[in-house]
């Protein structure tokens, strides 16, 4: 999988808005996703990120710019349409069935099928060969496909949704707050996961409010607030303590401080001052 011959993107955000009724939830956002690539796009609640995943996965048309796919524009009618373009959202809250074995949640609605008209069957040979193949280049070895998927740990669970996406034909994979809701050592198993889809050639989307999971494995950098961009960067064009910095918003944290060191009245209060100012720095 790689960008077109003349380096066009494989998805483009050019200018897009979207407003529901006179709530502005995006405006002017423009972004790029390479092949071979992830973009980190950070915000904090708030800051536009749901909107835009629901634009890019077909939940919601933008009101305004454009998106393009492979350099051609494109106005998706749903979330079937975007799938079968190649664009495929993992969602923090994966949709796993979990008493239902691995390889049945892996082809859960497109379960692959041998024989024709009443003689047709589940292939379950074949599904459970191939659930071993995908999860095993992710580096997983299921050596039961009949195992419950509840019983894998939150990071094995992404991978399975991972695997799954790469195996039905996507382009652009989309994490939605992957690591969210995972311990230290499960979200840096995540994030491996990320880096092995990134090298599998896709164009990866993770959308993050931690700073510290988004810029180890990311290539570019969006950055959010108030459905508004605040800057995109590359990863040589910034570093962990600039993103940081703007995600903790410096020149706001930094006027925080001062107006409560002016109202501060007693030392619990000057002390609260005193580390949003070094936040701040």
């Amino acid at each position: 999988m790689s960008d077109s011959p003349n380096g066009v993107p494989l998805l483009e955000v050019r200018h897009v808005g979207k407003y529901f009724g006179s709530v502005i939830a995006l405006k002017d956002i423009s972004m790029q996703v390479h092949a071979g690539e992830v973009t980190c796009v950070l915000g904090d609640n708030g800051a536009g990120k749901s909107t835009l995943i629901k634009i890019l996965s077909g939940v919601h048309p933008h009101d305004e710019g454009e998106l393009l796919l492979d350099g051609k524009p494109v106005r998706f009618n749903g979330p079937r349409e975007a799938r079968a373009a190649g664009i495929s959202v993992v969602f923090q809250d994966l949709a796993t069935v979990p008493l239902m074995s691995i390889w049945r949640n892996f082809f859960l609605g497109s379960e692959p099928t041998v024989g024709v008209g009443p003689a047709r069957k589940l292939d379950a040979g074949f599904a459970k060969k191939v659930i071993r193949d995908e999860m095993r280049k992710m580096g997983i070895d299921v050596r039961d496909p009949n195992q419950p998927v509840g019983t894998l740990s939150g990071g094995e669970r992404q991978a399975v949704a991972i695997a799954r996406a790469v195996y039905f034909g996507a382009k652009v994979l989309i994490l939605d707050e992957p690591t969210s809701a995972l311990g230290v050592k499960q979200s840096g198993i995540v994030l491996k996961y990320v880096v092995q889809a990134r090298e599998r050639g896709l164009g990866v989307i993770l959308i993050t409010h931690n700073p510290h999971h988004a810029y180890p494995v990311g290539d570019r950098f969006v950055l959010l607030n108030r459905g508004r961009l605040m800057g995109s960067y590359s990863k040589h064009e910034t570093s962990l303590d600039q993103l940081t910095k703007m995600m903790a918003g410096g020149e706001e944290l930094e006027r925080l401080s001062k107006e409560l060191e002016q109202m501060a009245t007693d030392t619990e209060t000057r002390e609260v001052a005193r580390e949003l100012r070094e936040e701040a720095r």
